[in-house]
């Protein structure tokens, strides 16, 4: 199967280096207030400022930190060390903390963004190399987290999207923090997962949406796979996707076709291709090795993967987080 290797990682790292510090072009996620609230994403974010979104730049640190991690021997290692030493500073992590104290900066970057931000701290956490920048980054994502934990409680219904609101993604994407360093978070996430797809049945999977960078479907069940036990996981799988060993809904099989990779909304569906990869990828992982759903899901994901991979490089639109994605895609 397709995987991860030391010349992908190398590219990755070289394109996540340049788009980091790229400041324009810039769609901010800002309110403006009073004339003195115009400011330039750099100064505004000193951290983030880079990769077209803070949400693109938070996740282009976080895979900076995979691969420093992963291959202590890749190339750009010294450079992935210099930008986590000037960037992620006392003084720079004090501002990013300092923007969320706005009057509306109540729902800046929820929930995606929040999910990176804790993705990114509990990668940082899992390597000495990190561990200064983990420690300094700690204030930004305890703040998120209690974002977190006021949200959700609010929070009766999920966002069934394929796009930045989804809440499966981002529970899925935050237990990895929530559940070594803040157990309560964790059940919270649990609680609030159960209750949103816990009775979900027969998935009809009427996706892909014109924009999707997210499966819904897929993305459900891999929220749910994070948060149950095996045999608990397998039960309700059976009951959401019933026919899936058949490879039924044959659109969670089928990569989706990417019209115009220089238009920013249609170049999702790119990401929805390696998206779907990264959430067969687990599903299968989660099977007997030699099951019909389990060999009907590696299929899907190399057939994905061959739509979507080559792609990650070629337009900006797609560029500055497309990687990502690929990284998730190829597993660990």
């Amino acid at each position: 199967m397709t995987a991860l290797n030391a010349e992908i990682a190398e590219r990755f790292a070289a394109l996540a280096l340049a788009h980091v510090s790229r400041e324009y072009p810039n769609k901010m996620d800002h309110v403006l207030t009073a004339p003195e609230d115009a400011r330039t994403p750099r100064a505004l974010h000193p951290i983030f400022f880079g990769s077209f979104d803070w949400h693109s730049c938070v996740h282009g640190y976080w895979l900076l930190a995979r691969l420093a991690r992963r291959y202590g021997d890749l190339s750009a290692a010294s450079a992935i060390a210099a930008l986590f030493d000037e960037r992620i500073t006392t003084a720079n992590v004090a501002a990013e903390c300092a923007y969320l104290e706005r009057a509306h900066a109540r729902g800046f970057e929820r929930p995606y963004g929040w999910a990176w931000m804790l993705a990114l701290q509990a990668e940082l956490d899992q390597h000495g190399a990190g561990a200064r920048a983990a420690a300094l980054l700690r204030p930004l994502s305890h703040a998120f987290a209690v974002r977190f934990r006021n949200f959700l409680p609010l929070c009766d219904y999920p966002v069934r999207t394929g796009t930045h609101s989804s809440t499966a993604f981002a529970l899925r994407l935050a237990a990895d923090y929530a559940e070594p360093n803040d157990p309560a978070l964790f059940a919270l996430m649990r609680e609030r997962a159960l209750a949103w797809y816990g009775e979900d049945s027969h998935a009809q999977a009427w996706e892909p949406s014109q924009d999707d960078f997210l499966s819904p479907t897929l993305m459900e069940a891999e929220c749910m796979r994070r948060f149950l036990a095996p045999r608990a996981f397998d039960a309700w799988f059976a009951a959401f996707l019933p026919h899936a060993s058949d490879g039924a809904p044959a659109t969670l099989f089928t990569p989706v076709r990417v019209s115009d990779r220089c238009d920013g909304k249609i170049a999702h569906l790119d990401g929805l291709n390696l998206s779907r990869a990264w959430c067969w990828r687990a599903i299968a992982a989660a099977q007997p090795r030699e099951g019909p759903l389990a060999i009907r899901s590696r299929d899907a994901i190399e057939r994905h993967l061959a739509a979507s991979l080559p792609h990650v490089t070629g337009d900006y639109m797609g560029e500055h987080w497309l990687a990502t994605f690929a990284l998730l895609a190829l597993g660990d």
